[in-house]
């Protein structure tokens, strides 16, 4: 029995495998969300830029982040 079982995983061709997943190049990348954030981290008064750019920060942690193209 074991020799038919490595007979046949000899002469059957392997199972194709999944393709990698693309990786993310920096042009992908939103350059200036580092610097947004950055900045927000000394303002000490209510900015919507801050507040838009710690939200979209939050639901890519906790892989919310919606596909919008």
């Amino acid at each position: 029995m074991a020799l038919t079982l490595a007979l046949l995983a000899a002469v059957d061709p392997p199972a194709p495998r999944a393709s990698v997943p693309p990786q993310i190049s920096g042009s992908d990348a939103r350059p200036d969300m580092a610097s947004v954030l950055r900045r927000c981290r000394t303002v000490t008064t209510a900015d919507p830029e801050c507040g838009a750019a710690w939200e979209a920060k939050r639901r890519h942690f906790f892989g919310q982040e919606e596909d919008t193209k």
